[in-house]
């Protein structure tokens, strides 16, 4: 009897596009029914038939079935084609899984049907596999030339997902060996995580961003040898996030990027951090991430400083080496020091503790520090001259045209008011009139904050010099 009902609906998929809830509650009930009774061999043959694998409307099906053959697991073990169940496995763990939320978290109430399919999948993979760690550390060799560049991709995303549902929903991690360590994983899981971050899909960043936390909270902090920062994900990944951060519109997103960043920054070790800095500021090339740097920089001069912490990568010659390529103005004279307000307060706050601590204590880089200093401010003081002078000429001049031309001023401010100066994100001859003097009266104050911490530092030099 379940045999005939099954054959009407597999007759019906068949036959129509419009594939009811009530038939797909009739192939559910019937399938395992089949299944029960044994008699499994019409469900097989029908998921192996090609057509049915490359129906548009194949995903939604596929979860009815897997769902239904996942029943008969041991029964698979012995008596399906493995690889064949496996492609199908895979293809569900790309799509419809890596396109969805899938946080348990997030549905307290109950449990979605994705969430039972993602289990599933899990469990069959588990047996027909034996060995998940083996599907995700140790991807078959040799079956390069038999696929093509395209299906090793997709594989490749299924394979992030399915890291994505044992490291982070941590579905199936009872089969997770406690043999393999915080830092292999990490390292195994930085191409998912690269490729998952790669995308400008919002659940795959999600994804991405959620394998990468899990992945780093179980390294301990500051031991990550700069090796890996030689791997090419190590490369990427922190590319990505700082991408995420500057040009993602969400702004979560934007903000769970940057508390990913700084996690992996306290899992360097200290020659790593030394390194990883030093890459950063040469490649970054925007004031915001500049600035989490620099500030990431007095921290570990603030921890070696203290007793139970030693590290020699943040004193001495390599702080030094280090202090002379950030503490600079990148565009010298020319620096627009709006643009760059970040950089340049975390610098001047930075040059500022130094000088006092070293005062304090001598670790012997008073010398090289006053130099760095002294270097810096000269050149600083020269930009604060010609941004000072430019902005409050320009800010009288508008004040000036206001008066002369209230009526007119939206006219005339087009043509007259500060040509081509780069505000973020828009130039400021387009704003209206009460936004340009607001732009101008804040740059200013801005001017003489930095002007005051550049007085702070050469007070605190001279000082010492009498």
């Amino acid at each position: 009897m379940a045999a005939n009902q099954l054959e009407d609906v597999v007759q019906r998929w068949r036959t129509t596009e419009d594939f009811k809830p009530e038939d797909h509650e009739l192939f559910l009930n019937a399938g395992h029914t089949c299944i029960a009774q044994g008699d499994y061999t019409q469900l097989l043959d029908f998921i192996k038939e090609e057509a049915n694998q490359i129906s548009n409307v194949i995903t939604d099906q596929l979860i009815c079935i897997l769902l239904i053959i996942g029943r008969a697991q041991s029964t698979l073990q012995k008596s399906w084609d493995r690889g064949m169940f496996n492609t199908l496995c895979m293809k569900s763990l790309r799509e419809p899984l890596l396109q969805v939320q899938l946080d348990r978290e997030a549905n307290m109430t109950e449990i979605s049907p994705l969430w039972n399919f993602a289990t599933e999948i899990m469990a069959i993979l588990a047996v027909i596999q034996q060995s998940l760690p083996k599907i995700l550390f140790y991807p078959l060799r040799g079956k390069e030339d038999t696929i093509s560049e395209k299906d090793g991709f997709h594989l490749n995303e299924s394979r992030a997902c399915m890291a994505y549902l044992l490291f982070v929903q941590l579905i199936a991690i009872e089969v997770l060996p406690a043999v393999f360590s915080p830092v292999f994983v990490l390292q195994c899981n930085m191409e998912y995580i690269n490729l998952l971050l790669s995308r400008k899909d919002e659940s795959w960043i999600l994804k991405g961003l959620d394998l990468h936390v899990k992945s780093l909270e179980r390294v301990t902090d500051c031991s990550l040898p700069v090796e890996l920062l030689e791997l090419k994900p190590f490369h990427e990944v922190p590319k990505n996030l700082i991408t995420i951060m500057i040009d993602c519109p969400i702004q979560h997103l934007r903000g769970k990027s940057l508390a990913v960043f700084q996690l992996f920054i306290e899992k360097l070790n200290g020659e790593a951090k030394h390194t990883f800095f030093r890459r950063i500021m040469k490649t970054s090339h925007h004031a915001g991430v500049e600035s989490i740097i620099i500030k990431n920089i007095k921290n570990q001069v603030e921890r070696c400083r203290k007793s139970a912490y030693d590290d020699s990568w943040f004193e001495g010659t390599p702080l030094i080496s280090l202090l002379r390529e950030t503490l600079i103005l990148p565009q010298g004279h020319e620096t627009d020091l709006l643009h760059g307000m970040d950089r340049v307060m975390e610098s001047l706050n930075l040059l500022r503790y130094l000088l006092i601590q070293e005062r304090k204590i001598s670790t012997g880089i008073w010398t090289d520090l006053c130099h760095i200093a002294d270097s810096y401010t000269k050149l600083l003081r020269l930009c604060l001259s010609m941004s000072k002078s430019y902005y409050g000429t320009e800010l009288k001049r508008l004040r000036e045209d206001k008066k002369i031309k209230a009526k007119e001023f939206k006219e005339a401010s087009g043509k007259r008011s500060v040509q081509s100066l780069l505000v973020k994100p828009e130039t400021l001859d387009n704003m209206p009139c009460e936004a340009q003097d607001k732009v101008l009266q804040c740059a200013l104050v801005t001017y003489d904050l930095m002007e005051s911490l550049v007085v702070h530092i050469e007070e605190i030099t001279e000082d010492s010099q009498k």
